[in-house]
């Protein structure tokens, strides 16, 4: 049975990540930041599967190399999901950016050396936004430039993660060259195998059904499932035309909040507002409140990505965005009554 390492396994994608993983026959290592949460994580992914003795855990911190030489060996492939994420702009950006950039180097550099034949990244679709201030047609090779006019901090680290990631693919030495998969999702939706509803997902969806969004920012992206995310990196471990590849996994069409919020409101939830703030006010709104301020480049803007390669490539369909935030919502509903 070949082994996995899954960083960040605690986290909305990586307990996804596991119980696919484990669905398509393969053995887990799991890395948390502490070990005394184990035995919820694997409650959470018994929802999906039992893990009949081919789950277990490792200790791991992406700002310094304790334990990963021994988190790594055994191991065929490496899930990469690991990576700070907060929706408001933090006061030193480098609290983002450094553990990016450093857990993705430990990642790459311990599993070349334990003999790793892939890894598998996940990255984002914020890593492919040009400049961020103006409306953008996607494509494999687009780029985020992070150093355009009001980058927030997250935007910065996801871009120079994995900029950093392709760089150390591209200069490794010897003859066991390391393979490289990178996963670009948009804004992430769908159910949470976990018992809190701590994710920035989460909670947009539970603000606006309970009216605690009254406005919405206007702007528009290919939205993501989790289920998809987790379902492509498992396929992206050994899809052997994968390599070397970037993939937006999401919507083939972009979607606004407004959108989403109509379809909440469709759907009996009676609080939600549709109400798109006007894009002056919600941007001079971003200088006093940190969750704007991270939104601020992409207000008014609409990113369009092609995911017609990734569809190709792993004969897959997106699961459509309707039944995404249905799923969601149900999903906080469940949690809200517990």
């Amino acid at each position: 049975m070949k082994k996995v390492l899954v960083t960040g396994i605690s986290g909305y994608v990586g307990l996804h990540a596991a119980a696919e993983l484990l669905k398509n026959g393969y053995s887990v290592r799991g890395s948390v930041r502490n070990l005394s949460k184990t035995v919820e994580l694997t409650k959470a992914i018994q929802k999906e599967i039992e893990p009949n003795g081919n789950l277990e855990y490792c200790e791991l911190n992406l700002l310094n190399d304790e334990g990963w030489k021994e988190a790594m060996q055994g191991c065929d492939y490496v899930l990469h999901i690991a990576s700070p994420y907060v929706a408001a702009e933090p006061k030193d950006e480098n609290e983002l950016i450094k553990p990016a950039i450093e857990g993705t180097q430990r990642a790459l550099t311990f599993a070349k050396n334990a003999g790793v034949k892939r890894v598998v990244l996940t990255s984002s679709i914020v890593a492919m936004f040009g400049d961020a201030n103006k409306s953008l047609n996607i494509k494999q090779d687009t780029w985020t430039n992070p150093n355009a006019k009001n980058m927030s901090a997250y935007v910065k680290s996801k871009t120079l993660a994995e900029k950093s990631a392709w760089n150390f693919i591209e200069t490794q030495k010897g003859d066991n060259k390391l393979e490289l998969v990178v996963i670009n999702p948009g804004p992430i939706w769908g159910p949470t195998l976990s018992d809190k509803l701590s994710g920035e997902s989460m909670n947009i969806v539970k603000n606006m059904i309970t009216g605690k969004m009254p406005m919405l920012a206007k702007v528009a992206t290919n939205m993501s499932d989790v289920r998809d995310i987790a379902s492509i990196h498992v396929k992206a471990l050994e899809n052997k035309e994968a390599n070397g590849q970037r993939f937006v996994v999401a919507t083939e069409n972009p979607y606004s909040f407004k959108e989403m919020a109509q379809i909440l409101k469709a759907n009996g939830n009676d609080k939600v507002s549709t109400f798109e703030g006007p894009n002056f006010l919600l941007k001079f709104m971003s200088k006093f409140n940190s969750d704007l301020k991270g939104m601020k480049p992409f207000i008014g803007n609409t990113y369009n990505a092609d995911v017609s390669n990734t569809m190709q490539v792993f004969n897959w369909t997106p699961i459509s965005f309707e039944k995404s935030i249905l799923d969601t919502v149900q999903s906080v509903k469940q949690k809200l009554k517990n």
